[in-house]
């Protein structure tokens, strides 16, 4: 119940600011609330929700799994970045039928995210580094090494933009109705998280290992090696994310596409409002989606800045911390 009330209160909270502002405007809330939900789950608007709500639920359930035990990686964007080159670069140039190309360009994507997100764990294990200092700061010679690739080794010499040559026909994931089948393993993948999460002792020691560290620590939980283990699924779920972007359309690696839609950190947030549940992370992810996609309808039916979208995630969580502090004081004192 406590868990509903912190999710139910900020939303309700951030929509009320929101109809608020646009009363400010001359903008009829209702009018504008609707011009999003229309826009977004419309028969025009339901395709691009879905395409945008894959690598925000895949990024969003990435950054869920460590959270779950209270650590945070900050290193998204690197681990994404670094799947989708390593996945394009197999599917350039590995040899064989297409679907073992597109099975191989997945599983690279996946290693490199992983094994890159382990490496911020060795910092923290063995050197003392801050697991959210190691994976924000090693985000970005992963994104310096993508953008040198795609100017030179991997650039596509008939374009003078920093992006790689497209795959080829064999080397791409269908698509159904516009929407990637990547969804399927984005769905697969939260899957998993559940029934770990719910189901097995690693899930359970993951979760009291967020509820209550020193408990943990005495109960003999190894908190290295938990770390090593969901830093590296983290990250080997956004190396996923990362390939399965690299693999659908434009079916190439343009320098910057993966992170100007901030996937990345709307992933973050749609995790921190569902408090890393699987379900609830999926179904925030699609909500932040909903409400990205909805924001260019509702600009056009009411003229009102899509940038309104934006504020209402912002109001959103500085909703969601401050009914988070009440609640768990009230918890206290019970």
């Amino acid at each position: 119940m406590t868990r509903v009330r912190l999710v139910v209160v900020p939303v309700v909270a951030a929509l009320v600011l929101g109809a608020i502002l646009l009363l400010a405007t001359g903008t009829d809330p209702l009018a504008a609330y609707g011009a999003i939900v229309s826009g977004a789950f419309g028969p025009d608007g339901i395709g691009d929700t879905l395409a945008y709500a894959v690598p925000v639920a895949g990024m969003a359930t990435a950054l869920a799994i460590p959270l779950r035990a209270g650590m945070v990686n900050l290193g998204g964007e690197g681990q994404l970045v670094l799947g989708a080159i390593s996945a394009l670069a197999v599917g350039l140039y590995v040899p064989g039928p297409g679907p073992v190309k597109v099975v191989l360009a997945l599983l690279a994507g996946a290693l490199a995210g992983a094994g890159y997100a382990a490496l911020a764990a060795v910092c923290e294990n063995r050197l003392g580094v801050p697991l959210l200092i190691s994976t924000l700061l090693l985000s970005y010679p992963a994104m310096s090494l993508a953008g040198y690739l795609v100017r030179f080794p991997l650039k596509d010499a008939g374009s003078s933009l920093p992006q790689s040559p497209q795959l080829t026909e064999g080397a791409r994931l269908p698509e159904i109705d516009g929407v990637t089948t990547g969804i399927f393993l984005v769905v697969a993948v939260i899957a998993v998280y559940a029934v770990l999460d719910a189901r097995t002792p690693a899930g359970f020691e993951t979760k009291v290992t967020g509820w209550a560290p020193k408990f943990a620590a005495y109960a003999g939980i190894d908190r290295p090696k938990l770390t090593l283990r969901l830093l590296a699924a983290s990250g080997g779920t956004a190396g996923l994310v990362g390939a399965i972007a690299v693999l659908g359309f434009p079916y190439r690696f343009i320098d910057g596409a993966l992170i100007t839609p901030q996937y990345t950190w709307i992933g973050l947030l749609a995790a921190l409002l569902a408090g890393a549940s699987p379900l609830g992370t999926l179904l925030a992810a699609v909500f932040f989606a909903a409400l990205t996609s909805g924001g260019f309808a509702m600009e056009r039916a009411t003229q009102v800045p899509r940038e309104l979208t934006a504020v209402l995630q912002a109001v959103l969580i500085i909703f969601l911390a401050a009914t988070s502090g009440v609640f768990k004081r009230k918890a206290r004192r019970a």
